[in-house]
């Protein structure tokens, strides 16, 4: 009795200092990040608010600089996306340089998302830049190659040479469709990538190239992409994803979200970083939650395997351009979501 009445005293305090991670506000005692843990977002639509006028303010009140009110809020890294030749200019060549040299001189680390279109690409759609639509496949890869380079080259001779960048954005199914979809032809979609990895390379070895794949709970899709690329010589050093749950099912999609990250990690010997995550602006305490279980049970990946967590323009806000999953309110402050990455 007296041993049974010891091991329960033990599972209690075990319990009590350990915490559950879905409780509802994540862990209560979660490990302290490691200390190349990236807590991120995508601020890609920040210049063109700007010019729209809209300002950024501190919980307080303070107007404040968005990127720098993100550093204030314990963000140490941004996303930049890269559209070909997009109407109106943002997002090209110049906006981006723009962006990372105001990121970098506040310290912040970069990532640069290669989009290889002149608008959004994602699982529903990678269109080819109009000025590559007419391409033979050789001619594709040297544009995609000359694109990445001179993308990258201008960023260095700004001062600014990234941490990590993405050949292709969500490429559940390839690239530049028809030539690069995956479900049409592997190889070429291997090939493309390839290409930009050794643009990549070119302008600093150092540099670390995602493949990045939208839904990351879903391991089936991930395992169907990323063997397809490795059977026809895929290169990438980091594997990326994106995670987007609800309200009601955060905890569920986390727990298959870091099974299918260990899985990942155990079959291409690759770490791993969440390049997107986000959660509706008006549901602020479960994003928070959801926030603070996923940084938590990423840094937490064997191996400090898991890179880091992005959050996908959190600073949208008063429903611009009718996105509704950012992390400020129409007031333009950010809500406790953000509480999570400080």
């Amino acid at each position: 009795m007296r041993k049974l009445l010891l091991i329960s005293c033990w599972l209690l305090f075990s319990c009590s200092k350990t915490g559950n991670g879905n409780n509802g506000g994540g862990n209560n005692n979660p490990a302290p990040l490691h200390p190349n843990f990236a807590k991120g977002a995508d601020i890609s639509w920040v210049t063109e608010m700007e010019g729209a006028g809209k300002k950024f303010y501190s919980a307080s009140g303070v107007e404040t600089d968005c990127i720098q009110l993100l550093k204030n809020l314990g963000m140490n890294a941004v996303r930049l996306r890269v559209w070909v030749n997009p109407a109106g200019g943002w997002n090209n060549t110049a906006d981006v340089v723009a962006k990372a040299v105001r990121a970098k001189n506040l310290g912040m680390r970069i990532m640069i998302d290669f989009h290889y279109s002149d608008s959004w690409a994602d699982p529903g759609q990678q269109t080819k830049p109009a000025a590559w639509a007419s391409q033979d496949f050789t001619t594709l890869q040297q544009s995609l190659y000359n694109h990445t380079f001179d993308v990258l080259t201008a960023l260095k001779t700004a001062g600014v040479t990234p941490e990590w960048v993405q050949v292709g954005n969500e490429t559940n199914d390839g690239m530049l469709w028809p030539t690069g979809k995956a479900s049409s032809s592997m190889a070429n979609f291997a090939a493309l990538v390839n290409r930009g990895y050794d643009a990549v390379k070119a302008v600093d070895p150092a540099i670390k190239v995602i493949v990045h794949i939208s839904n990351g709970h879903d391991n089936n899709l991930f395992r169907w992409i990323l063997d397809g690329l490795k059977n026809n010589g895929g290169k990438w050093d980091i594997t990326g994803m994106s995670l987007y749950p609800d309200p009601g099912n955060w905890a569920v999609m986390n727990t298959q979200c870091i099974g299918n990250i260990n899985d990942l990690i155990y079959r291409y010997n690759k770490p791993v970083m969440i390049c997107e995550a986000g959660m509706s602006w008006d549901q602020p305490d479960a994003c928070k939650s959801f926030l603070s279980d996923l940084i938590n049970k990423v840094n937490t990946v064997s191996g400090n395997n898991g890179l880091g967590v992005f959050y996908w323009e959190p600073q949208c806000y008063g429903n611009w351009k009718g996105y509704t999953k950012g992390a400020f309110d129409n007031s333009g402050k950010p809500t406790i979501a953000l509480n999570a990455f400080n």
